[in-house]
């Protein structure tokens, strides 16, 4: 009996050890260099690399905090072959973090995000997948050597990705609104977001054009329940995975629940901590929806 014990937990141990994790950011390179000038470098990076700049903005307002988020052609096509909500996975970002006079300049790590959004609906897209993410990656080499950071989640276990038990998965999304047509919701959304309603700004919009699809990156300003508020619990090394999203797919509009999002984006929370921000996706869900109305 002790010889079968043993012999299963030896299997067992194998079987972890070959289990690949992936992690939700690469920091990509430091610098001492202003801000400004770091978002200038970072910028012409993206150009020479082809990648579409669709918006950038300071998240919570903060002077060491930058957000610069984009695309290209082949993310944007990509995606459109994942039907539920599929569009959110073709916007990346790049983050700087300014601690004692040094920028770390980090990314989000594409391959986390494509495994956690369209993992479920895959059909034999992971190669093309991994090559398009370390593809990604690589465009930023000139800044340094890519580091994984930010905590580590099973890359098998980020289909059907949740934090605990009874919390929400990634096809439990916050439904918003339903209009009467997609050019409604458009007009709606850009219209609430134009006027800053909830304390918002919209950081970008990118329309599929003929498809009936807008992902709108908001900027959750409000300094008692938006990033002001939840960025310094939490940690606001993980820069790069904001601005918040809104999603309208036809008559639709969509968000991500905050108990998935920022349990996905910042993996090595306790329950000490989430429970700091307890309020938080429910703040969130409503000013999001309240951008919908």
């Amino acid at each position: 009996m002790k010889k079968f014990i043993l012999v299963l937990a030896v299997l067992f141990s194998l079987d972890n050890s070959n289990a690949q994790s992936l992690s939700p950011y690469y920091k990509v390179g430091v610098s001492d260099k202003a801000i400004p000038e770091i978002v200038k470098m970072a910028k012409t990076t993206m150009a020479d690399n082809g990648l579409e700049i669709l918006g950038e903005y300071a998240p919570a307002r903060s002077s060491d905090l930058y957000v610069i988020c984009f695309t290209n052609d082949e993310l944007k096509n990509l995606s459109l072959q994942f039907k539920d909500r599929g569009a959110l996975a073709s916007i990346l970002k790049v983050g700087l973090v300014k601690k004692d006079g040094i920028t770390t300049i980090s990314i989000i790590n594409p391959e986390y995000m494509f495994m956690a959004y369209w993992g479920e609906q895959l059909k034999g897209q992971e190669e093309q997948l991994k090559r398009l993410s370390n593809k990604l990656v690589a465009m930023f080499s000139s800044f340094g050597t890519a580091e994984a950071f930010g905590g580590e989640i099973e890359k098998d276990k980020l289909p059907g990705y949740h934090y605990m038990m009874m919390m929400p998965y990634f096809t439990d999304p916050d439904e918003l609104n339903e209009f009467g047509s997609f050019e409604e919701g458009l007009a709606t959304i850009r219209e609430n977001l134009d006027a800053g309603k909830g304390n918002t700004v919209k950081v970008f919009e990118q329309i599929f054009e003929g498809k009936e699809i807008a992902v709108f990156g908001v900027g959750l300003l409000d300094g008692e329940t938006g990033e002001p508020h939840f960025l310094p619990i939490i940690g606001a090394d993980h820069v790069a995975n904001m601005p918040y999203e809104i999603i309208l797919q036809g008559k639709e509009a969509t968000a991500l629940p905050g108990k998935y999002r920022l349990a996905l984006y910042w993996p090595g929370l306790t329950m000490a901590t989430f429970m700091k921000i307890n309020s938080t996706p429910g703040e969130i869900e409503d000013v999001l929806e309240a951008l919908t109305k």
